[in-house]
């Protein structure tokens, strides 16, 4: 079970808030669907970023996909780690393979799902 401070999009990402920090990644399910990922374009540091923007780009052996920032805020560290070893977000998707952090003024996560809500949304599609 995530933890509690831990929101999903129905896009597939995940984002873990600690105070003002918010680190984003993509969920198992979407690393899955997405098959051996192969090359991660990362976001650029100090880059703002609204709610729904791309934040970085997958590739994988089955496709290319836009990964969406699923809160507000200015990119203040990335997982420079992928750029060498993107398998990372397969093999530890929520931990190691997380893809950058922002620093959020207001972490809302009024648009966004707990774990309940999210496993609840997987059995839909």
């Amino acid at each position: 079970m995530a933890p509690e401070n831990t929101f999903y999009t129905k896009d597939h990402e995940w984002v873990q808030i600690k105070g003002d920090t918010a680190t984003v990644g993509i969920t198992d399910y979407a690393q899955h669907s997405l098959g051996e990922i192969t090359f991660i374009e990362l976001p650029a540091a100090k880059k703002q970023l609204k709610a729904h923007d791309v934040i970085a780009v997958v590739e994988s052996s089955k496709a290319a996909s836009d990964v969406f920032s699923p809160i507000a805020g200015v990119v203040t560290e990335v997982n420079n780690q992928l750029s060498s070893k993107p398998e990372l977000i397969n093999q530890d998707c929520s931990n190691a393979g997380w893809i950058c952090k922002l620093k959020v003024a207001n972490p809302d996560t009024k648009n966004l799902m707990n774990a309940a809500q999210y496993e609840q949304y997987l059995k839909t599609i």
